[in-house]
C-alpha cells in the first residue's frame, strides 16, 4: 500500500499527465520559449499534414497573418496547417519585425527560434517534418532568404515573396537550396533592384540599402551549381511568368516567378507556390 505522500506523487502526476499543453489556434498564440506563433489547421487530424510557415512583413504579426483568409484557405482547403510566428516587437514602433541581415545587430537568434517552431509544430500539431515550407512576405521574405542561406537544411523548401536578399549581398551561402522566389514587376516598396532606405545615396558607406532580386538570383544560381547563367525552363501560369534554372545541383530546385502588380501577396500564390512544392 502506498504512503500518503507517495500517493499525492502519483495523484499530481495522473493531473499533469492528463492536462494538455495550452490550446493554440489562429486566434490564440502558441508560446514556446523564444517567442510564438499562431496556426490554422485543416480538417485532417490523424495523417500527419503538411505546413507552410509563413514570415509577415514588417511591422506585421502572426496574427495579422491569419486575417488574410484568401491566402489561409487556399492552404488549409489543400491539407497544409498554416503557422505564422511573430517577429520581435520593435522599441517605438507596433508590429514585429525580424533580425534577418547577419550585418546589423541581432535581437533574436531567428534561426533558432524558426528551428524551435519547426520542432513545436511537428511535436504539438502532428506536422509532417519532412514537408515544411517556409515562405515570406516583404521582409518576411528577406528572413527566409537568410535562413536558407545561412541553414539550407532546416526546411524542405523556400519560397519568399517580395524580398530577398539586402546589401551588402552575401557573398556565399552553405548550401543548396530548392526556391521559389517571387515578385511584382511593378513592386514600389521593395523594387527588383532595390532602394536606399537610410543613408544620403546608394554610395554612403552607412546607408541602409535593399538587395537587388537579380543579384540574389545569381549567388542561388552559384549556391545551387547551376550550369548556365539562363534559364532552363519558361512558363506561363496565370498572371505568373516563370523560369526555372533545371541543371544544377541535385535535389536543389531553383524558381523566379513575376507577376504584374506591385508589393502584395497575389491571388493565385498560393496555389502555386503549393504546385510547386508537391513537384519537388
Amino acid at each position: 500500500m502506498l504512503k500518503p505522500i507517495a500517493r499525492l506523487a502519483v495523484i499530481a502526476a495522473l493531473c499533469f499527465a492528463a492536462v494538455p499543453l495550452a490550446a493554440c489556434s489562429r486566434d490564440t498564440a502558441c508560446q514556446i520559449n523564444t517567442g510564438s506563433y499562431h496556426i490554422a489547421l485543416p480538417d485532417d487530424v490523424l495523417t500527419p499534414r503538411p505546413a507552410v510557415v509563413f514570415l509577415h512583413g514588417f511591422g506585421g504579426s502572426g496574427s495579422g497573418v491569419m486575417r488574410n483568409h484568401g491566402m489561409i484557405n487556399a492552404m488549409l482547403i489543400r491539407g497544409y496547417a498554416v503557422v505564422a510566428p511573430t517577429g520581435m516587437q520593435m522599441q517605438g514602433r507596433s508590429g514585429g519585425s525580424w533580425s534577418f541581415h547577419p550585418d546589423r545587430p541581432q535581437r533574436r537568434d531567428e534561426v533558432a527560434f524558426l528551428t524551435a517552431v519547426r520542432d513545436d509544430i511537428v511535436a504539438r500539431h502532428n506536422v509532417d517534418a519532412d514537408r515544411i515550407l517556409l515562405s515570406g512576405f516583404s521582409i518576411g521574405g528577406s528572413m527566409t532568404a537568410y535562413l536558407a542561406c545561412a541553414a539550407p537544411e532546416t526546411f524542405r523548401a523556400y519560397a519568399p515573396l517580395g524580398g530577398n536578399f539586402w546589401r551588402p549581398h552575401p557573398e556565399r551561402c552553405a548550401g543548396p537550396v530548392r526556391m521559389l522566389h517571387t515578385h511584382g514587376w511593378m513592386d514600389g516598396t521593395v523594387p527588383l533592384e532595390g532602394r536606399v532606405l537610410r543613408g544620403a545615396d546608394s554610395r554612403d558607406p552607412n546607408a541602409l540599402i535593399q538587395g537587388d532580386v537579380f543579384q540574389a538570383l545569381s549567388i542561388w544560381r552559384e549556391t545551387n551549381r547551376c550550369f548556365q547563367l539562363k534559364a532552363d525552363r519558361f512558363e506561363t501560369t496565370g498572371i505568373f511568368m516563370r523560369r526555372a534554372w533545371d541543371r544544377c545541383a541535385p535535389g536543389s530546385a531553383l524558381e523566379f516567378a513575376l507577376f504584374p502588380g506591385g508589393h502584395i501577396i497575389p491571388t493565385g500564390w498560393a496555389d502555386m507556390v503549393l504546385d510547386w512544392f508537391e513537384g519537388l
